[in-house]
């Protein structure tokens, strides 16, 4: 099954578990065309439907409740209860019971990827290394959340740049389009119940973020509060793009909540599930770290070293985890991570190539 063929009919599964708002997939389907790290970020269904033929030695691998969906810019910061800043993986849309191996697989072919783009200099081996250096010294440690307080100050240096200085933040949220129209009853409900109270005034706006859920519907209401501006989101969640590449018969209970509740986490108070709806706060320091926000003059290998790290805080989550995976890491060559990334570095590239061809030539 081509490319074009797999997107058809995975939308076509999505648009009956949600509500589809067709000019962001549009959008999103011009991203795909654009560059091959955008590619990757809007295809994990297409990831699911190819890793169990082209990786399946890493697809035997322990299963744990997996993130699915990573990749290098899958990491942000959040405050946590005691208002300490927080690094960690961002997003949880396709968690999932996985081989651990996706996720580290998933992870250092965004790597080689963001690499061929320039976006990271470290060599492609070296990144591999990394990565499976932090999660086995995570796994061995039993895990340990990232608070960018008195410790991991370089992390702290390394993601808190200009780029996310509060007037360019803000600034971002001026060019939103505010809806006139209905918004769901559930998303309205779900962002109320995590602004403070009394109800402060605010506007809503349809907001346009992510790639891999780009084309679900998702808004924030933006509000004046105590001399600043402040906001909530909610985006619609449907079951992981596995269930769609799966068995028939799979489960189709989303796991985000699960995810935030097992792993070794400083969880954010204001990350919440309300129904299908995810709600969270948006501030310059609650959201996603892209890598052109980071400063030019970075420890790279540390930096991933860290995104293997915490990946197995993730992983920790399943019970039983830790002795399993030590387990079956022992029994894998050195290298075994760098090749599953370049197998499945070759069939995203293909279908890149095969996704833009197919664009220029008119043919979805």
């Amino acid at each position: 099954m081509n490319i074009g063929k797999s997107t058809e009919l995975y939308e076509a599964w999505l648009g009956k578990q949600l509500t589809i708002v067709p000019a962001d997939l549009n959008e999103k389907h011009t991203a795909m065309a654009e560059d091959h790290f955008s590619f990757l970020r809007a295809t994990f269904y297409r990831w699911m439907q190819c890793w169990p033929e082209i990786c399946e030695v890493e697809d035997g691998a322990p299963r744990v409740l997996a993130i699915g969906d990573i990749h290098v810019e899958n990491f942000g910061t959040w405050r946590d209860a005691e208002g300490r800043l927080i690094w960690g993986v961002s997003d949880f849309d396709e968690a999932y019971e996985l081989p651990y191996t996706l996720d580290l697989t998933r992870l250092a072919t965004s790597a080689h990827i963001a690499i061929r783009a320039s976006q990271l200099s470290i060599g492609a081996g070296d990144a591999c290394e990394a990565i499976l250096e932090g999660y086995a010294a995570g796994m061995e440690a039993g895990g340990r959340p990232f608070v960018l307080e008195e410790h991991n100050v370089w992390l702290r240096e390394t993601v808190t740049g200009e780029m996310r200085n509060p007037v360019r933040f803000w600034a971002k949220f001026e060019d939103l389009k505010e809806v006139r129209g209905k918004v769901p009853a559930g998303a309205r409900k779900a962002i109320e119940r995590l602004l403070p109270t009394p109800l402060p005034a605010y506007r809503m706006f349809h907001r346009i973020a992510g790639l891999g859920s780009l084309g679900r519907e998702r808004f924030a209401a933006v509000a004046e509060y105590h001399g600043g501006k402040m906001s909530r989101e909610a985006k619609a969640l449907a079951p992981s793009a596995c269930v769609w590449a799966g068995k028939r018969g799979a489960s189709t209970r989303i796991l985000y909540e699960s995810v935030l509740r097992q792993a070794v986490r400083a969880a954010d108070p204001f990350v919440q599930m309300k129904g299908r709806w995810i709600v969270r706060r948006l501030s310059p320091h609650c959201c996603r770290v892209e890598l052109i926000s980071l400063p030019a003059a970075r420890d790279e290998k540390r930096l991933l070293r860290s995104m293997g790290y915490e990946v197995a805080n993730i992983h920790l989550g399943t019970p039983g985890a830790r002795g399993k995976i030590a387990r079956d890491l022992k029994k894998r060559g050195p290298g075994w991570l760098h090749a599953a990334a370049e197998k499945m570095l070759k069939q995203s590239a293909d279908d890149w190539e095969d996704w833009r061809r197919r664009g220029k030539a008119g043919i979805p």
